[in-house]
């Protein structure tokens, strides 16, 4: 087991998969340790464990937070944590937020999302949502997204990010809605494919939703673009694209 604990206002980082454990003489418990960092303005977490859902409500209220790394610690066929986010979330320094192998829980996601105002960098990875029919990452502050293998389709999602400089979307399509013209946009990676049936490609409306993501990073100066589906619709016009890798 590994734990770090780094000064008062320093970076707690956690990695060994359980959330408490017993050596025959002492109960340590790590919801504890966590709070202790929380309360004692810890601005960095990198914390790994089985069940994040055990985290006491107190982590979404912090305000000295400012990088915030969660592994939920999942496998291959099945995600590791569920994570439901309080009413009262508000995490107003974060700037990094990288969480993967979690499921979201009803609104919990859009929650969090919108009650980090200074967000610059986010970056959701082997993740879910569950009981909503909508992820909406909408951030005035945001300079990065990735988006990685999500593992349903059944979710709508809608981005409005006006300075996203970096866009990262791999795996599966799930529906999108038309993106906010991101002006700002640099640098994009778009990885696409499909492995579900071919009634869950149908309700997606893949292509359109494949035209509504090319068409929102078409400012882009630099793409990287694999599409492992078939697409009648004609491409848009990237005007300020010089560099490209297909």
């Amino acid at each position: 087991m590994i734990g770090f604990l780094h000064g008062i206002m320093g970076f707690f980082s956690w990695n060994d998969g359980i959330s408490s454990w017993n050596d025959g003489d002492h109960d340590f418990d790590v919801s504890g340790w966590i709070c202790a960092a929380l309360c004692r303005g810890v601005k960095e977490i990198d914390l790994k464990l089985n069940n994040l859902g055990d985290v006491s409500p107190v982590f979404f209220t912090c305000h000295s937070l400012v990088n915030l790394k969660l592994d939920g610690v999942g496998s291959l066929d099945e995600l590791g944590s569920n994570i439901e986010v309080p009413s009262d979330v508000f995490l107003g320094n974060l700037k990094t937020f990288y969480i993967r192998n979690s499921k979201f829980v009803g609104d919990s996601i859009n929650r969090l999302i919108s009650n980090c105002h200074v967000l610059e960098d986010l970056a959701f990875i082997g993740c879910d949502v569950a009981n909503a029919s909508e992820l909406n990452i909408q951030s005035p502050s945001l300079k990065k997204l990735a988006l990685s293998n999500f593992y349903s389709l059944d979710h709508v999602m809608v981005i409005n990010a006006p300075n996203l400089v970096y866009f990262q979307y791999s795996g599966e399509i799930v529906e999108v809605h038309p993106l906010s013209n991101m002006k700002s946009l640099e640098k994009a990676e778009l990885r696409i494919w499909f492995q579900s049936s071919d009634d869950e490609i149908q309700d997606c409306d893949y292509e359109t939703s494949v035209a509504h993501l090319i068409q929102g990073i078409c400012n882009v100066r630099s793409l990287s673009f694999s599409l492992e589906v078939e697409i009648s619709s004609q491409l848009p016009v990237f005007h300020n694209l010089i560099e490209l890798e297909f």
